[in-house]
């Protein structure tokens, strides 16, 4: 994973993906402290990380908030929402979808004095400094971000409320075969 500053060392004939960037990383995880977390906060990486996996897999949040508020009508289930490709895969990990690059990514943000992480129990509590708490309202204000954004407040309305273990224990339940059977380390896929 390289930083946009440093993409002068990327091969011109290769494809860039922005995958490939951390900072594109790190503004989707200063999204998710800003619009799921509680006052710019989530606590534990499993609920950041499968608040993330709803916001990255359209389809599959779609299914899990269905299976969530089964007496709503078809809750803004727009086009956009069951056409939209995964732009950044997780893989399978013990406790459901992960991403490697998260701790590369954290340190990334609060390196950057955008977040702090702290432990708190057995978990860590990750939360957006003065700083980030900008950086993110900012972003939330560009278009490109408006649907990410969107699925996000979604995802707060239905998830912000459940544990990281709660939400684990759903996407299992869920996607048994997409997630839970999938082997350790392979990518998931919608």
């Amino acid at each position: 994973m390289k930083s946009v500053k440093r993409l002068g060392t990327y091969s011109v004939s290769l494809p860039l993906r922005a995958d490939y960037v951390i900072e594109f990383h790190a503004a989707r995880l200063l999204l998710l402290f800003s619009v799921c977390g509680v006052s710019g906060r989530i606590d534990g990486l499993t609920k950041m990380a499968k608040l993330d996996f709803f916001a990255r897999y359209p389809d599959f949040f779609a299914v899990a908030r269905r299976a969530a508020v089964p007496d709503v009508e078809d809750q803004k289930e727009s086009q956009e929402d069951s056409d939209a490709a995964v732009e950044a895969a997780m893989v399978r990990h013990h406790y459901g979808p992960w991403d490697k690059r998260y701790y590369h990514v954290l340190a990334h943000l609060e390196a950057k004095r955008l977040i702090t992480v702290t432990k708190h129990g057995n978990s860590y509590r990750i939360c957006l400094s003065d700083e980030g708490g900008a950086r993110a309202k900012r972003l939330a204000e560009r278009a490109s971000f408006f649907p990410i954004v969107e699925r996000m407040r979604e995802i707060k309305k239905v998830f912000g409320t459940k544990s990281g273990s709660t939400l684990k224990k759903l996407i299992y339940r869920l996607f048994d075969e997409e997630v839970g059977r999938r082997p350790m380390g392979e990518v998931i896929e919608s």
